[in-house]
């Protein structure tokens, strides 16, 4: 793009001009909302001239910008994209335009601050997802947790406050201890540089101690199981927007924390912890489907289903094979896609009716069918109906798990029955049992609440119907991953993964 900093420009866009918000008057709700609008639409259109610009072909770092900060410690304004990366940053300023436009008569109390954190916010994701300078990413990580903990503490709902603090504490101690293995690491090459570390063939010892280092704050955002506890709180009480950015956006850091860094700087770790990750995967998927089948309330549900359908994603990711890692990866664009689609059907009727409960619905399909039938094609995504994005996603997972680990394979594929049971109950309780006579809803679907689903629902067919539209870009990418992790692989850490294979 002839030298242009288009990834600068996209990830401070929305900082400086979030932080110019708050000069607007704060009467003027109407004029805060539209600039708010702008500024995220002014942003997607920066990223689809990226996009455009962007080279398949290639698995190396594109729209590379370089700028010394700190000399002393060789900390570099270092950032770039490559195929593993490019879908998450458009993913984000989609889905910024959609909680804005889901928010205009939601939020009521202190919008101007309400829209500065949602721009904020977009500005740290896109950062994260850009950074190639450890140092960089780790400010880019922190600084998301900040708006996102007053997203949830000062605009959720009766619980917010303890829901916040969850968010935080929980975030904030595996930050901490990502951040020992990322100063450890600095003490030991000298360097911030992911290109560089990657270059490094570190001792094993050291790639086991910072594998599970990174893994403390990567699993707790994905979430993984045990660590998934926070996850449920903070979706059930953040107001619409908040749940979106967390299911669409916030949880795939985590997913991709481990292909972006783990496995390329810790190869020979990531190979002899895989039997690890592989059961603490199918875990997940198996225990938050069954979770799901048990809740009454239909947000809490959702949540719940994202943690089996992230299982999905670290399973296929270490899986490490080309189909486990490119269906894990685009299952992180199908499920930010499917779940942040499912939140905004949810706020869209809790607005209407201010209950959460499933028991309180039924009958909606008769005088919302509209509303019904979008969300219809949401559950068959979410179930991973052929013909869908959640199909292409979870077969290519699934393909991985098997060649990879047939019991983890088999077990895996479980967990889409107990999918498709919980979603369809939710389904049937919410649109088909017997209409509660106390709770009236009668309006449909207005022209902004479907402007701001109908992005959604086309890519859920798009996906669906032509996968290779998103996997070509992924393609390069990780066959250069795999290819690095196999050609730095160590003799200890295949014979604990061939001892650990040969029980099944």
């Amino acid at each position: 793009m002839g030298g242009f900093p288009i990834l600068s420009v996209i990830i401070f866009f929305p900082i400086i001009a979030g932080i110019g918000l708050t000069l607007f008057n704060r009467s003027k709700e109407t004029a805060i909302k539209s600039a708010a609008l702008v500024i995220s639409l002014l942003n997607f259109l920066f990223t689809l001239q990226m996009l455009n610009h962007f080279d398949k072909t290639t698995s190396s770092m594109q729209f590379v910008e370089r700028r010394s900060w700190i000399p002393a410690m060789d900390i570099n304004y270092f950032v770039g994209i490559d195929g593993i990366s490019v879908l998450m940053i458009m993913l984000s300023a989609l889905i910024t335009i959609l909680c804005i436009l889901i928010s205009w008569y939601a939020i009521h109390d202190k919008i101007k601050e309400f829209y500065v954190g949602l721009l904020l916010v977009e500005g740290a994701m896109i950062g994260v997802f850009c950074s190639l300078d450890l140092f960089v990413f780790y400010i880019f990580w922190e600084a998301m947790l900040i708006p996102m903990f007053l997203l949830i503490g000062v605009w959720g709902g009766a619980n917010r406050r303890y829901a916040a603090i969850k968010f935080f504490l929980y975030t904030l101690v595996g930050s901490v201890l990502m951040l020992v293995g990322i100063i450890l690491l600095y003490e030991f090459t000298g360097t911030f540089d992911l290109l560089k570390l990657m270059s490094i063939n570190l001792p094993y010892k050291l790639q086991l101690v910072l594998f599970w280092a990174f893994f403390a704050a990567f699993a707790v955002k994905v979430p993984m199981f045990p660590l998934h506890t926070w996850l449920p709180d903070a979706h059930t009480e953040a107001p619409t927007a908040g749940s979106v950015l967390l299911a669409a956006i916030l949880i795939k850091m985590g997913a991709y924390g481990f292909l972006r860094f783990s496995l390329p700087i810790c190869p020979a770790a990531s190979i002899a912890m895989t039997p690890i990750m592989l059961v603490l995967s199918v875990i997940a998927i198996i225990y938050g489907g069954l979770i799901c089948l048990i809740q009454t309330d239909i947000k809490r549900l959702i949540a719940y289903s994202s943690v089996s359908h992230m299982g999905f994603v670290t399973l296929g990711i270490f899986a490490l094979n080309t189909q486990g890692v490119e269906g894990g990866l685009l299952q992180m664009i199908n499920h930010g896609i499917i779940t942040g689609a499912l939140f905004l059907c949810i706020g869209l009727i809790y607005e209407r009716t201010h209950t959460r409960q499933i028991k309180d619905y039924g009958g909606l399909a008769k005088f919302t069918p509209v509303y019904a039938g979008i969300f219809l094609v949401f559950t068959f995504a979410a179930i991973g109906l052929p013909g869908t994005n959640g199909f292409v996603g979870e077969f290519l997972v699934i393909l991985g798990g098997f060649k990879a680990n047939r019991p983890a394979g088999i077990m895996a594929a479980t967990g889409i029955i107990i999918g498709a049971a919980y979603m369809l109950w939710l389904y049937l309780k919410v649109f088909f049992a017997v209409p509660n006579e106390a709770l009236s809803v009668h309006k449909d679907l207005s022209k902004r609440e479907l402007l701001t689903l109908l992005p959604l629902l086309f890519l859920v067919f798009y996906v669906g119907l032509y996968p290779n539209s998103i996997l070509s870009y992924m393609h390069q990418s990780v066959s250069d991953l795999l290819i690095h992790i196999n050609m730095n692989d160590d003799t200890q850490a295949m014979s604990l993964l061939h001892r650990f294979y040969s029980i099944f």
